[in-house]
């Protein structure tokens, strides 16, 4: 143990022990009272104050021991401890620092032992001894480092208990000690992992899919047993009907437009009669003759039938309007012709045929701006003799045509489509650059339809142009068999003294109008002939090729050897 120290350089010095003496008597002391059983808090008390923790060196230091090694007596008053000196103070805070509220009394319970009367007779309490006063020293430095730990701690952690003051449980006598319970945070479970959610998602979603699949699959294979699902007639048909297919026309849109005519008593039936028939994949933009409640399947066969198709022209290029007879006797059908056929289909036993004759008359005589012939056109075919007027004007290629249309409906129609293709060739805007007008191009193009093999138009047009820009006759015969109607390789002298603005060996300059349908190839080459000085050309190849001259000799040697191998 230590005491104060008044010597030199201040401080404390560690006193000596007392010698130990026999020990003395004691006097009695008090008897000790039963400790009260610590009461358990109740939730919502006030909270307890703690007991001070008794501070190092703060009791009084026992007085100095005689030299006579007594024990002070006992009762004595201790010498009282020096005065302590001045407490530093700290300087006051810059700013005002509003009063600190006062803490509220600490709430007295009442202790069951009140009202008890003291024990007479209490437990007797033996005398021990006392320890050294060297072992107080460790009991006291503990307590000072507990201290000190106590003071660096102070206000850092939370001690659990509210520092607000109910005034409503002050006199509350009857509440339950509050319960305090241990932190078992390290002995909880761990947590759970969470459930996968995505794995069974895929699971249900794939079992899903198996089920769709498989109810989907006994659907159509009971459909397909027990014919139920849709609606179809049954038989061959009734009334004829007329189906128009047109460009880009899926099975589903076909069948849609059988059950609006009542082909079929539902899309459904067409449809799945056709899963069986890849030729339905086939049908080409056109009209087709059908009757009326026809079964899917019969709907089916009579689509794709080839006699099914009604309606349709099909023009080669070459074609010019008149029948043209071969040196064999047979008869090339024109443009009329044609056109009258296509026309044709039976409507419930009545024919929609229109004669070629009422086409021809239809051409002549109705206003050919109203009846579809384009704007660069009508002035040189209105120039024409009878029957010639729409003589070149109609563009080869495959026409749809509808049955039960009139003449100049039909007319019509293959006049608009027919503009269009010669617009896509060039005309008119390609004409500018010859020198001729469109309508005169298109007089050229035919020529060179006629003259040769599509190898050779390039070469066969820059002869005509040759020909005209020297003012030659272009003594093709080509333009006099347009007149005969038939066609020759070779004339004759007496064809060639034939009288008429088509004979290009008796005139000059070209033909009032066209003398074919000439193809896309032929208007090309008439508008970008190939460079060249040839004026004279004759056919000395089997396979219809010819062999071009810049002289009148050189060209009758060609003749000559032509005629000498029995091509020409």
């Amino acid at each position: 143990m230590s005491t104060p120290y008044d010597g030199p350089g201040g401080g404390r010095r560690r006193a000596r022990p007392p010698q130990r003496q026999a020990p003395a008597e004691r006097p009695a002391r008090r008897p000790r009272q039963a400790a009260e059983p610590p009461q358990r808090p109740v939730a919502g008390d006030p909270p307890v104050p703690r007991r001070p923790r008794r501070a190092r060196h703060a009791a009084p230091e026992p007085g100095p021991v005689p030299d006579s090694g007594q024990l002070p007596e006992p009762g004595a008053a201790p010498e009282p401890p020096p005065e302590p000196g001045p407490v530093p103070r700290r300087a006051e805070p810059r700013g005002a620092v509003p009063p600190r509220r006062p803490r509220p009394p600490a709430r007295r319970r009442r202790s069951p032992n009140e009202g008890v009367p003291v024990d007479e007779n209490p437990t007797e309490v033996l005398d021990l001894g006392f320890d050294d006063y060297e072992d107080y020293d460790e009991y006291y430095d503990e307590d000072g480092r507990d201290d000190r730990r106590d003071e660096r701690s102070a206000g850092r952690y939370d001690d659990g208990y509210d520092d607000e003051y109910d005034e409503r449980y002050e006199d509350d006598d009857d509440r339950a000690a509050p319960e305090y319970f241990e932190d078992d945070r390290d002995d909880r479970p761990e947590p759970r992992a969470p459930r996968k959610t995505g794995k069974r998602f895929l699971g249900w979603l794939a079992a899903l899919t198996v089920i769709v699949l498989l109810a989907g699959g006994a659907y159509y294979g009971a459909r397909e047993l027990l014919g139920f699902g849709y609606e179809d007639y049954e038989g061959a048909g009734e009334k004829d009907v007329i189906l128009q297919v047109e460009d880009g026309d899926s099975t589903r849109a076909i069948a849609t437009k059988l059950d609006e005519l009542d082909v079929v008593a539902s899309a459904d039936a067409f449809v799945a009669a056709s899963e069986d028939d890849d030729r339905v994949l086939g049908v080409q933009p056109g009209y087709y003759a059908l009757k009326t409640k026809m079964s899917g399947a019969n709907a089916v066969s009579a689509l794709v039938a080839p006699e099914g198709r009604v309606g349709q022209l099909q023009l080669r290029a070459g074609t010019q309007g008149d029948d043209i007879t071969q040196p064999d006797g047979t008869v090339t059908e024109g443009v009329y012709s044609l056109l009258s056929k296509a026309s044709c289909a039976d409507v419930d036993g009545e024919s929609t045929c229109v004669p070629a004759e009422e086409l021809r008359e239809v051409a002549d005589t109705t206003d050919l701006a109203e009846l579809g012939v384009p704007e660069w056109a009508v002035e040189g075919a209105s120039k024409a003799e009878p029957g010639r007027k729409l003589e070149g004007l109609i563009a080869p290629g495959v026409y749809d045509l509808k049955p039960g249309s009139d003449a100049k409906q039909l007319l019509s129609d293959v006049l608009e489509t027919s503009t269009l293709r010669m617009q896509a060739a060039g005309l008119p805007d390609a004409a500018g650059e010859t020198g001729y007008s469109p309508y005169e191009v298109l007089i050229i193009a035919s020529i060179i339809e006629r003259e040769g093999v599509q190898t050779d138009f390039g070469k066969i047009s820059r002869v005509i142009y040759n020909r005209l820009d020297e003012n030659m006759r272009l003594q093709m015969d080509s333009t006099v068999n347009f007149v005969l109607d038939r066609p020759e390789v070779r004339t004759n002298d007496g064809d060639r003294e034939r009288a008429g603005a088509y004979n290009t060996y008796k005139n000059y300059g070209l033909p009032p109008t066209p003398i074919s349908a000439p193809s896309l190839e032929a208007i090309t080459a008439a508008e970008q002939p190939t460079q060249g000085s040839w004026k004279y050309f004759v056919k000395c190849e089997t396979n219809g090729l010819s062999c071009f001259a810049t002289d009148y000799d050189e060209h009758l040697r060609n003749r000559d050897d032509a005629i000498a191998r029995d091509v020409y």
